[in-house]
């Protein structure tokens, strides 16, 4: 069974790594989408944000990472992934997450979303606090991986 786990990932932190690790352990293999959004302004650029996550990855054998642009649900049938794969940290996410479940199952009743609560120690962390945190010269080391911190560091600087 094939897993879309969709998202911008600007920049992939290590609670993203968290349940991409944990992701291949349920799926035969999981595609890291990285969504091309033009209404948002990222900090890399799509293809800076694929190789980030691919070198990330590289230990996980059942790992592909992939862009796209559209919606989730027409990716997902392009790829043949039945299931969406998302992480929750708090109650707000869940919110919003299972609206997009709903929707998406509307667009296509095909899929299913599997939602995976983050581990604890990231159940604070999202992308725009590490970039809040690295804007302001504060260490990042211990929410992205080392790669990632060495990137966003270097944009900084």
């Amino acid at each position: 069974m094939v897993a879309i786990y969709p998202g911008s990932f600007d920049p992939i932190t290590l609670g993203h790594l968290d349940v991409i690790e944990r992701g291949v352990k349920l799926f035969d293999q999981v595609i890291v989408a990285v969504l091309c959004n033009p209404s948002k302004d990222p900090l890399f650029s799509q293809e800076q944000r694929i190789e980030q996550i691919r070198y990330c990855t590289r230990h996980l054998s059942n790992v592909e990472v992939d862009s796209f642009t559209g919606l989730t649900v027409e990716y997902a049938k392009l790829r043949q992934a039945r299931v969406l794969l998302r992480g929750l940290r708090v109650l707000s996410d869940f919110e919003k997450e299972l609206q997009m479940a709903h929707t998406n199952q509307t667009l296509w009743d095909g899929v299913e979303t599997v939602f995976l609560a983050t581990a604890k120690e990231y159940s604070f962390l999202s992308s725009s606090i590490v970039k809040e945190i690295a804007k302001f010269g504060g260490s990042i080391s211990h929410l992205v991986p080392e790669n990632v911190a060495k990137d966003i560091c270097s944009y900084y600087s």
